[in-house]
């Protein structure tokens, strides 16, 4: 069977950040806005390329005046850099339903490569007949890799924000016809 296009269904999905705050809590937060595009033989899943974007000013933490810091200079500054992007390089089988997939990640004008433990959560039809795919991948970035560098030390030591982010992404996409 030859690759298959499915588009991520931004509605039933999610990308979604958590990192240390003050060096005792996790703040999680979401990308409301992004789209995706995925190629692969659903009989053999290491043939998946993936290549999408998310809207950085699309940023939520449930707090405005720390989500106006983090699309700011500072963090993102999505007015110069509006797209996070990635795009696959290799997938690889790393158990049942389990694959590493490995890509560039372009992050502040930044480009990494990340790669995602990502586990196949299966594929059905849904009640109008589309066939859908689902996927559960998590990655670990560090910021200052990609230029995100600000942070403040604390009194008692440590800083304010840590530098290991911690990415998951629940996506469901659907088979383009």
């Amino acid at each position: 069977m030859s690759n298959i296009k499915w588009e991520v269904d931004p509605d039933h999905s999610s990308v979604e950040f958590s990192v240390t705050h003050l060096m005792i809590n996790k703040i999680k937060g979401v990308f409301e806005r992004f789209q995706a595009i995925l190629s692969f033989d659903p009989n053999e899943l290491t043939t998946m390329g993936i290549q999408a974007s998310i809207d950085a000013n699309s940023i939520t933490t449930r707090q405005a005046q720390r989500d106006e810091h983090l699309r700011g200079d500072d963090f993102l500054h999505a007015a110069k850099y509006p797209t996070i992007a990635f795009q696959s390089t290799n997938c690889v089988f790393a158990g049942e339903r389990q694959y590493e997939l490995t890509g560039n990640l372009t992050l502040h004008g930044v480009t990494q490569s990340v790669t995602f433990h990502t586990v196949f959560e299966g594929l059905n039809k849904d009640p109008r007949g589309r066939e859908r795919v689902g996927f559960h991948s998590t990655a670990s970035i560090d910021r200052n890799e990609f230029g995100l560098k600000f942070n403040s030390p604390l009194e008692t030591g440590g800083i304010i924000v840590g530098n290991e982010v911690r990415i998951e992404l629940c996506i469901e996409a659907i088979k383009i016809l």
